[in-house]
């Protein structure tokens, strides 16, 4: 099961737009990567080079955006193709507008987890009983994707999935950031409420492989690897 991440910014200044010290779509790659979600795409024009500039270091695919006249269902679309191009095992994407920089990793973790068990739903992370971004949406629905009309904006192409027969399922993840986008100082986010059920349906047994080990055994690093940028090219946001 691979999960990759789709951010779509329409304009190179959304996608550079601060985000508490980081360029929008650097923040969102970085809360990705962390939370599991492989590969990642950022969909955007980037005509001077701040936006590659931006993702500089990051394990990030960069690519131009589909013709306008697609629409945004066409960027999704796009997006949803370069990471399968990536890594095809791909079977699902989380699809980002950038202007939702202050998700949590912890709720890209959850909806990747989730969507082990609830693979042919989509899911949209939810705050305070109202659904949110980056929604989760598996790659068999590519083909009513396709079937929206190019003039829909993010919002009516989900309700335009959900009319064709397409199930959702919303989990209240306890993080304002899926509802709170860039216009909200981060500061003045409500404060994170962790979900009140483990979100892929178990409890993770945290501790057990500690208690096999005696107290005063020494202590074991992690592993560590280096990792670069994926090949770059040249949304909504």
């Amino acid at each position: 099961m691979t999960v990759a991440a789709v951010v779509l910014a329409a304009q190179p200044e959304g996608a550079v737009a601060d985000a508490d010290g980081l360029p929008a779509v650097r923040r969102i790659a970085d809360v990705a990567w962390s939370g599991g979600a492989v590969p990642i795409v950022v969909v955007s024009f980037d005509p001077d080079g701040t936006v590659a500039a931006a993702l500089t270091g990051a394990p990030v695919t960069l690519a131009e955006p589909a013709p306008t006249e697609s629409g945004p269902v066409g960027q999704i679309v796009r997006g949803f193709a370069l990471a399968t191009d990536e890594i095809r095992e791909t079977d699902a994407a989380l699809i980002w507008p950038a202007r939702y920089t202050w998700v949590g990793p912890e709720t890209v973790t959850s909806l990747v987890e989730r969507h082990g068990v609830s693979s042919d739903a989509v899911l949209r992370p939810a705050w305070d009983g109202t659904p949110g971004w980056p929604v989760l949406v598996p790659g068999v629905y590519l083909e009513n994707l396709r079937a929206i009309a190019p003039e829909r904006m993010p919002d009516d192409i989900l309700a335009d999935l959900a009319a064709s027969g397409v199930p959702f399922l919303d989990l209240e993840l306890g993080d304002a950031g899926v509802t709170h986008d860039r216009s909200t100082a981060r500061v003045d986010l409500p404060p994170y409420r962790g979900p009140t059920d483990p979100p892929a349906g178990h409890v993770h047994e945290w501790g057990a492989a500690v208690a096999d080990f005696p107290d005063d055994a020494p202590l074991e690093g992690p592993a560590l690897a280096p990792y670069g940028p994926a090949a770059a090219d040249t949304e909504p946001g």
